[in-house]
């Protein structure tokens, strides 16, 4: 059983839940839809313009005394939640016209349009005069009857909404509950007397049946002031339940209906406003508070505009409170981004700063790798040159000891064989040293050519057609070819080179000068380029 009644109140719970997620989507659509029709307000009401401006020239052709009349009341009823004053006007010509037109109601009727306008304009006691001064025992029509106990109940419900003593707006409360009941008896439109009959339950207690009578109304087919009138009831029968939701949504439909139909003097909006600030959306408040107003205005209807100005300065303070603070905010986002800029200008500068530093030292480091590359490249080389050179110089040595060893033993025969003539004939001859100086230049270039096997045609792409040097068949190297050889492996020395080759200094300047006049190039640079090479 525990468990039954659990499940239960989940289920009642959940229902509950449901229901008002559903009825709280319903009121953002609707409250949606009614912000797009206020943004739309000015096409509704040029639409009634162009209506108001038919009828006009509708009643500047007529002839007819009766449709004067009747379009004169068109015009009226056209104006009346419009634009008061204009409705007033159409009143004063239908007064024109009534006494030329043989029925008694019409008097009466201009009597009823006229405290009805006035009452709208706040004019309560010349209203109110009109009203007290019309006899309903001469009403011959039960329609024009229960226009003039609606316009009594109007005109009393206004003064109960106008009034701020409760004892005073209590009789008027009750005076229009009489009036009401007046309604009922004469009237002959079914929809009315549904409507006013929800009102009346909604007012004694019965707000529940009231709802169940309404929402049946709300399924046929109703023109769009019924359809205000029953969402406006609906509205105050859910005000007796203390349903804000509820009051909400009907309030917003109402309101749509009254927008879209250009009404002007309504209830609806601003007291739409009141409620959507109580849920503390108040720049939908300001909004619709806003648009109440201006109504208001146009149509001239002081009621309506009493009721907005006794709340407009609440919600404009707390608005203008909170566009202050939006000010405030923004003001202080504004210094704070404009500072926060600021600071990021400096950091940008800095970091340009130390960019272009980083790029000058990035240039600097990549022109000392170069270098430092270059310089290896240099060192690889002459380590390469001194190991082949030390490797060859040291072989060549060891070979010349073993010559020389040979050529002592040859003289050492020639000695113990007592050949004296021979012996002195070996040592007067050259031919030992040049053949030795022979095989060494060639052993000297053939390590060099190893070295630099592309030297030949290098060099010669430094001089002049007419002064390139190649060695002769057979020969590795010629003398100024081996001289700039020397030179490339860093000899640059006059005296060395010419000990090194057997020639005297001036033949080693002779051709040094001979080939350096022959460069293309800079002919002072001409030995640094062969250096590099």
């Amino acid at each position: 059983m525990k468990k039954f009644l659990l499940l239960l109140v989940m289920v009642i719970a959940d229902s509950f839940l449901l229901h008002a997620v559903a009825i709280q989507d319903s009121i953002d659509n609707v409250l949606k839809r009614l912000d797009e029709t206020i943004v739309a307000k000015q096409k509704y009401h040029k639409l009634r313009d162009q209506k108001i401006t038919r009828l006009k020239n509708e009643l500047g052709g007529a002839t007819d005394l009766y449709k004067q009349y009747k379009l004169c009341g068109d015009l009226f009823s056209e104006y009346l939640h419009y634009r008061a004053d204009s409705s007033l006007y159409y009143v004063n010509e239908r007064a024109k016209i009534q006494p030329m037109i043989d029925y008694p109601d019409f008097q009466i009727e201009v009597q009823i349009n006229r405290a009805e306008v006035l009452g709208i304009m706040g004019m309560y006691n010349e209203a109110l005069r009109i009203l007290e001064g019309i006899d309903s025992k001469k009403l011959q029509s039960n329609e024009t009857l229960a226009y003039y106990y609606h316009t009594f109940r109007a005109f009393y419900g206004w003064y109960a909404d106008y009034t701020s003593d409760l004892s005073n707006k209590k009789i008027y409360l009750d005076k229009t509950d009489a009036y009401r009941d007046s309604i009922l008896l004469y009237s002959n439109c079914q929809l009315n007397n549904d409507i006013v009959l929800a009102e009346q339950k909604s007012l004694s207690g019965y707000p529940d049946e009231a709802i169940v009578l309404l929402d049946s109304l709300r399924k046929c087919d109703l023109t769009p002031q019924h359809q205000a009138y029953v969402n406006y009831t609906l509205y105050e029968a859910y005000g007796a339940k203390s349903d804000t939701l509820h009051q909400i949504y009907y309030l917003a439909c109402a309101a749509i209906t009254d927008i879209q139909t250009a009404v002007r003097e309504y209830a609806s909006l601003q007291k739409l406003a009141r409620l959507v600030y109580e849920q503390g959306d108040l720049e939908r408040a300001y909004r619709y508070l806003t648009c109440s107003m201006e109504d208001a205005v146009a149509s001239n209807a002081r009621l309506r505009y009493i009721e907005v100005a006794e709340f407009y300065p609440i919600i404009d303070k707390v608005y203008r409170e909170k566009e202050q603070q939006k000010k405030e905010l923004s003001r202080t986002m504004l210094v704070s981004v404009s500072l926060l800029a600021f600071l990021l200008m400096i950091a940008i500068g800095y970091l340009y700063y130390w960019n272009k530093k980083l790029s000058v030292m990035r240039r600097h480091l990549y022109a000392t790798n170069r270098q430092l590359v270059t310089s290896n490249q240099n060192l690889a080389q002459t380590g390469k040159i001194k190991e082949v050179y030390i490797a060859r110089y040291l072989d060549r040595c060891v070979s010349y000891l073993e010559k020389l060893e040979q050529y002592r033993r040859s003289l050492e025969k020639l000695a113990m064989a007592s050949k004296t003539q021979e012996l002195f004939k070996a040592i007067r001859s050259e031919q030992f040293i040049r053949d030795e100086r022979r095989n060494f230049y060639n052993e000297f270039d053939k390590s060099f050519l190893d070295l630099f096997p592309n030297f030949v045609t290098d060099f010669n792409n430094l001089l002049a057609d007419d002064g390139k040097v190649y060695p002769k068949p057979g020969e590795l190297l010629n003398t100024e070819l081996r001289i700039f050889a020397l030179i490339r492996l860093g000899v640059t020395d006059a005296n060395s080179i010419a000990h090194f080759l057997g020639y005297s200094l001036a033949t080693v300047y002779n051709y040094r000068s001979k080939i350096r006049n022959k460069a293309v190039g800079d002919k002072e640079r001409f030995e640094q380029d062969v250096m590099n090479l």
